[in-house]
C-alpha cells in the first residue's frame, strides 16, 4: 500500500506551531526521596525546583520564594521513564481487538474468540493478538481448523504475542486468496500441512498477505488509539517512548496531538521503511512541540522472532533441525538500506534476534559507517537478543546502541534453551557482557509483545527471575544489571539512544521536568517486596501533572 503524507503532516514538523502557554508559576516539589543519574552516578535529592517553562531549575534549592510548594510526603521521586522500544499504535489499537494474552490453553482462547465474535457481530474481520502456544503447552501452533470450530463464517486473523506470526481461519485464508499455490514473499513462510494445504499460519513477511486485507484505520482511530495508549503508559510511569515503527498517517496524528496539547507521552519516532522512502526527506526533525515529537530514526528488520523460529541462526534450531530461521533480505539489500538511511542523515534501528541476523546487521553498519564517525548517529540494534559471543565486542566498537528488553529474557527462559541449546545461550540476553565491553543499553519492553510496565523490566534486569522469583537465584544470573544500571537504561541511556540526553533522561537543571512519584524506594525495597510491585502515584511531564493514581 502506498504511503502519502496526510493533510497537515508536513506543516507539523517544525516548532512554529502555537502550543499551550506556560503556567507562569514555579513549582517546588519538596519532601521526597529523589534519585536521578547525574555526572555518571546516582544522585539523591530531597526537593526539586521547576521553572514556569516546565524545566528543572535546581535540585535541593533551599528556601525558594514565590514558588508553589508540593509536599511529596516522603515518597520516592524518579525521572520519568523512557521505554526505548515499544509500539504505541499497536498498543492503543489493542482496545479494539481480541486480547488473548491472558489465555493459558487453546480451549480458553477459543472460548474468548467465540464470545468476542458474538459481541462484535458488526465487525467484518475479527482481529486479535497475544496468543502463545508455549504458554498453552500445546506442543504445536494453532491452525485454521481450530478457529473454524467457533467462527466458520467470518474472516479471523490472530497474531502471536511476538507479532512475528499469525493464524487465520479458513474464511480468512479465502478472503486473502491464499491457496496451496500461494508463494510466500522473501523472508516469510506460508506454513502447510502434510496434505500441502495452508494450515492458516503465516510467519513474518507472509503475514502481509492477510494484513493487507484488513480494514484500514482512520485518523480518528489513530487518535483514539494514541490517547488510550498514553493514559495506560503514563500510569506505568512512562513519559517517553521510542515508537519502533510509525507510518505516515500515524505520524500526522502524533503531530496534531502534540500541537493540540493533548500528547502526554514524548514520542521518539522510528519511521517504517515505506514511510522513510515516501516522506523521509520532508518530515525529519530533531524536535517538535517542545520535544514532544522527534523524527530522526528509521526502522529495518533482518529477521523474525525466536518463539516462532523466525530468528535467523547460523546453525539449525536445536528443537527443529530442519530450519535456521528466516532472513528477511540478503546482506546486499540490508547493506543498501542501511547506507541509504545513514546518507539521509537518519539514525538506523535494525531489528535483529538471531546470531546470524545480528552478525549481518553488524556487517552492514561496519560497511556503512566511516571508522572515525561510527558513533556520531548512535545507530541501534533493536533486541540484540542472541549474538555469537565474539560479536558482542563489535557492537560497542562500532558505537552502536544495544536496544534490549529485559522481560524478553524472563518471558523466553522457559523455551530459549530448547530453541538454542546451552552453548548459544552464552550470547543470549547478555546484558552484563554488553556493559562489560562498554556498550550503552537502552531498555524497553516491546509492548504490547511484553508488559508495558517498566518496573517489570527493571525487576527482570536486576534478578533475571519471573514475578514469583523463579528460578531461584535467577536465570543465568551472571548477566544481571545492578539497580542503578537498570534505572539508567530506562532513563538517561534511553534518552541518549534517542539523541535527547541534553533535554531528557535525568532531573538536572535545564532539562524538562518529567518525573514520577512512586510508592516504594527501588534502592531500598521493603522486606517482602519486589521491584515489579512498585506502584506509580503521580506522573508529571514538563512540570505538569498528567496522571494521579494514588494518595501521596
Amino acid at each position: 500500500m502506498a504511503l502519502t503524507a496526510a493533510p497537515g503532516l508536513l506543516a507539523g514538523c517544525s516548532d512554529n506551531t502555537s502550543y499551550p502557554a506556560d503556567s507562569g508559576e514555579r513549582l517546588l516539589l519538596d519532601n521526597v526521596r529523589g534519585y536521578t543519574i547525574a555526572g555518571g552516578q546516582l544522585r539523591r535529592f530531597g526537593s526539586l525546583l521547576v521553572g514556569s517553562d516546565g524545566r528543572v531549575v535546581a535540585l535541593d534549592p533551599g528556601n525558594v520564594a514565590g514558588a508553589r510548594r508540593i509536599d511529596g510526603h516522603g515518597r520516592t521521586c524518579l525521572p520519568g521513564l523512557h521505554d526505548a522500544h515499544g509500539h504505541i499504535w499497536d498498543f492503543g489499537a489493542a482496545a479494539d481487538e481480541l486480547d488473548l494474552s491472558g489465555t493459558w490453553s487453546l480451549e480458553e482462547a477459543l472460548g474468548a474468540l467465540g464470545r468476542y465474535a458474538a459481541d462484535h457481530r458488526d465487525q467484518q474481520w475479527i482481529v486479535g493478538t497475544g496468543w502463545n502456544e508455549g504458554a498453552w503447552r500445546l506442543g504445536r501452533l494453532p491452525v485454521a481448523a481450530d478457529l473454524d470450530q467457533v467462527v466458520p463464517d467470518r474472516p479471523v486473523w490472530l497474531e502471536r504475542v511476538d507479532g512475528h506470526a499469525g493464524v487465520a481461519n479458513t474464511a480468512g485464508l479465502r478472503a486473502a486468496g491464499i491457496t496451496d499455490e500461494t508463494e510466500a514473499p522473501a523472508g516469510g513462510q506460508v506454513m502447510v500441512g502434510s496434505d500441502s494445504e495452508p494450515t492458516g499460519v503465516l510467519v513474518d513477511t507472509a503475514m502481509s498477505l492477510v494484513q493487507d486485507q484488513l480494514p484500514t484505520a482512520t485518523a480518528e482511530d489513530h487518535r483514539r488509539h494514541v490517547r488510550a495508549a498514553q493514559r495506560k503508559l503514563n500510569s506505568r510511569g512512562l513519559t517517553s517512548v521510542s515508537d519502533a515503527q510509525t507510518e505516515a498517517d500515524e505520524l500526522a496524528v502524533a503531530h496534531q496531538e502534540a500541537a493540540a496539547g493533548t500528547l502526554s507521552v514524548r514520542l521518539n519516532v522510528f519511521l517504517s521503511w515505506d514511510a522513510f522512502t515516501q516522506i523521509g526527506t520532508e518530515v525529519r526533525t530533531d524536535s517538535a512541540a517542545r520535544d514532544l515529537v522527534r523524527v530522526r530514526t528509521v526502522k529495518l528488520y533482518i529477521d523474525g522472532a525466536l518463539g516462532s523460529r523466525g530468528a535467523s541462526l547460523w546453525q539449525p534450531y536445536s528443537d527443529a533441525p530442519g530450519t535456521r530461521g528466516l532472513p528477511r533480505m540478503s546482506q546486499d539489500e540490508l547493506n543498501d538500506r542501511v547506507r541509504r538511511v545513514v546518507e539521509a542523515g537518519y539514525q538506523c534501528a535494525v531489528h535483529a534476534i538471531g546470531d546470524q541476523g545480528n552478525a549481518m546487521v553488524l556487517d552492514a553498519y561496519q560497511q556503512a559507517l566511516p571508522a572515525n564517525r561510527a558513533s556520531q548517529w548512535r545507530h541501534r540494534v533493536e533486541h540484540a537478543q542472541i549474538m555469537a559471543v565474539s560479536d558482542i565486542p563489535r557492537l560497542a566498537q562500532l558505537g552502536l546502541i544495544a536496544s534490549m528488553q529485559p522481560t524478553h529474557a524472563t518471558d523466553d527462559m522457559t523455551m530459549a534453551e530448547s530453541r538454542l541449546g546451552r552453548d548459544r545461550i552464552a550470547g543470549a540476553y547478555a546484558w552484563r557482557s554488553f556493559l562489560r565491553h562498554g556498550a550503552v543499553i537502552a531498555a524497553g519492553s516491546d509492548f504490547p509483545v511484553s508488559t508495558e510496565n517498566p518496573f517489570d523490566g527493571m525487576h527482570a534486569a536486576v534478578t533475571r527471575t519471573s514475578r514469583d522469583g523463579k528460578p531461584l537465584g535467577g536465570w543465568y544470573p551472571a548477566e544481571t544489571m545492578t539497580p542503578v544500571e537498570a534505572l539508567r537504561a530506562y532513563t538517561l541511556d534511553a534518552a541518549y539512544a534517542a539523541h535527547q540526553e541534553s533535554v531528557l533522561g535525568s532531573l538536572e537543571p535545564g532539562k524538562w521536568a518529567d518525573f514520577i512519584l512512586v510508592d516504594q524506594d527501588p534502592f531500598a525495597l521493603p522486606s517482602g517486596r519486589a521491584l515489579w510491585q512498585t506502584g506509580v502515584l503521580q506522573t508529571w511531564v514538563a512540570g505538569k501533572r498528567v496522571g494521579d493514581y494514588g494518595q501521596l
